[in-house]
């Protein structure tokens, strides 16, 4: 079948089966390889994109849920010339060691700072609980969190 969805902005129409997940959807037919194929079963949240501003675990979504909704992927958010904050408060804290988990952290932090600008430390510690990092240990990446409260995303994006 073929499918309508907007994807960082932009109005695609793509072929879809039943069985078609939204990381092969993303990533074989988009050629939109930031999003990172790990589990496979939408438990370690390298996968995670958001969905109408929800985080969703691609890996586990099927491409045809997201008929008609706009999904936004790592490149959406911002690029070399362009760094979004929060990619930004990632490297600054240093929270992006082998950078397979980064993606999905970084679209789990703004889907938490866009619904939520101040968030208290049990809010971020639960909202990023889903995401898994080997190399961190996770301090770093809350501490990029941390760092962006209060969220003012275009004060931030102004001043990057």
């Amino acid at each position: 079948m073929v499918m309508r969805l907007w994807v960082n902005g932009v109005e695609k129409e793509v072929q879809a089966e039943e069985d078609t997940m939204l990381i092969d959807l993303l990533r074989d037919r988009l050629h939109l390889t930031g999003t990172k194929k790990s589990c496979c079963s939408g438990e370690c949240g390298a996968c995670t994109v958001l969905v109408d501003g929800l985080p969703f675990r691609s890996c586990i979504t099927p491409a045809l849920v997201c008929e008609g909704r706009r999904v936004e992927t790592i490149e959406g958010l911002g690029d070399a010339a362009h760094v979004h904050p929060i990619q930004q408060a990632f490297v600054d804290a240093g929270a992006v060691q082998c950078g397979f988990c980064t993606p999905g952290m970084i679209l789990t932090a703004k889907a938490l700072l866009e619904k939520n600008p101040e968030p208290t430390e049990e809010e971020i510690v639960e909202a990023m609980s889903g995401n898994f990092c080997r190399c961190t240990g996770y301090v770093k990446i809350l501490d990029a969190v941390r760092s962006l409260v209060p969220y003012r995303p275009q004060e931030k994006e102004e001043k990057g």
